[in-house]
């Protein structure tokens, strides 16, 4: 079900889920849960089911409880707007606050959420480092080796029995993660796209795709353009 991976250095574990979980610091991290999609969009006139929340926290809540991490990490865009984390209802709040409970949460700041979490458990940063690791929401070409980012929701198309698939994945080359988007409702920008031209040393990228039971380690040059 799982990839394991070095990252700069660090042992990591690619999960199915699209978290990945730090074994040797008991962090786990998610990218761009975007909760409250369906409310901010009902608030512009525009209707989606509203059941965007509950899916996303309820996938949470299940790789928490499988790993019970004593870190959780979100890489921003953790609400899909700005007041999404003031009006969020009771009840997904009680969710978030069951998944904190005996662990630390690291809320970064999203370009969607600049302004960091309102009335919940953990700490809203720019920011968060860890073992030589720096996680942060947008991938900067400035920094380069031992950044975990998310923002540009990968993913990647291979061929398979005669026909193309395209999955979210998690991008490394070892150095750099650029990771999945955790929330149920986010699309995804495919690896060749020219916004990640530069982020990666190309001949050790690899996708570890998002399967339906299992993660497709593929490299670089054996995607689907």
């Amino acid at each position: 079900m799982s990839a394991e991976i070095v990252l700069s250095g660090v042992a990591a574990v690619c999960d199915l889920s699209g978290a990945l979980y730090l074994p040797d610091h008991d962090t786990l991290v998610v990218s761009d849960l975007h909760l409250e999609k369906g409310a901010a969009f009902a608030r512009r006139g525009q209707l989606l089911p509203p059941y965007d929340t509950q899916a996303t926290l309820k996938l949470l809540e299940a790789v928490v409880t499988r790993y019970q991490p004593k870190t959780v990490i979100s890489l921003g865009d953790n609400f899909h707007d700005r007041v999404g984390s003031a009006l969020m209802p009771l009840p997904f709040r009680e969710m978030i606050s069951a998944i904190a409970r005996g662990r630390d949460i690291v809320w970064i700041n999203g370009n969607h959420d600049p302004d960091g979490t309102i009335n919940l458990p953990g700490n809203s940063v720019d920011e968060y480092r860890l073992a030589g690791l720096t996680f942060r929401h947008e991938p900067s070409l400035a920094h380069g080796r031992g950044e975990v980012a998310g923002h540009l929701h990968p993913a990647a198309t291979v061929r398979r029995r005669e026909k193309s698939v395209r999955r979210p994945c998690f991008a490394t080359d070892g150095s750099r993660m650029i990771m999945p988007s955790f929330g149920v409702t986010t699309g995804g920008l495919d690896l060749r796209h020219k916004a990640f031209t530069g982020l990666f040393a190309r001949a050790d990228l690899i996708a570890h795709l998002l399967g339906r039971d299992r993660i497709y380690s593929v490299r670089y040059g054996n995607l689907m353009g």
